[in-house]
């Protein structure tokens, strides 16, 4: 019995699964394929991040500046005298490099319809905001990928956020 136990060990630990060259053409990878052919799913290598997000009464931006260049702006108002206003620019398309004024950047994600920002920001992210609001863990899913809408939202000072 101990040399059949052994024989089986040594049988399952050399299956590492596929092989490399199988990889990709699994019953999986041709229904995601599939479902980013017939548009159930978007294609990250097409997602444009430019549009409308919100969530509440918070707002983000992004305008088309150039290839993989964008206008961002980002709104968060939670009422008298606590919210927080930037503008700047975006690089890239799941990530963003954002820079909001001379030293508020960092990295935020784009995951199919829903922009976040990171827990913790810059400490210059701060100067943005007044009150107890902050940018930090701002999540907005799109409201619309129009570029005209997108330069007509209007952050909580009244202004276009993303007027270039």
């Amino acid at each position: 019995m101990k040399p059949l136990a052994l024989a089986t060990a040594l049988f399952l630990s050399s299956c590492d699964g596929p092989s490399v060259a199988s990889r990709g053409n699994s019953a999986g990878d041709a229904l995601e394929r599939a479902a980013r052919a017939s548009g159930m799913v978007a294609d990250p290598a097409a997602l444009v991040p430019a549009g409308v997000y919100g969530s509440g009464e918070d707002k983000v931006c992004l305008v088309s500046d150039g290839a993989d260049r964008y206008r961002i702006g980002a709104s968060v108002d939670l009422g008298e005298q606590q919210r927080c206003i930037g503008r700047g620019t975006a690089l890239g398309r799941d990530k963003l490099d954002v820079r909001l004024g001379a030293n508020c950047a960092f990295v935020a994600s784009l995951d199919s319809d829903t922009i976040v920002f990171p827990p913790v920001l810059p400490g210059a992210c701060d100067t943005m905001c007044e009150g107890r609001a902050t940018l930090a863990a701002l999540a907005a899913a799109r409201l619309s990928d129009s570029v005209s809408e997108a330069s007509r939202a209007i952050g909580s000072d009244g202004k276009p956020l993303c007027d270039g």
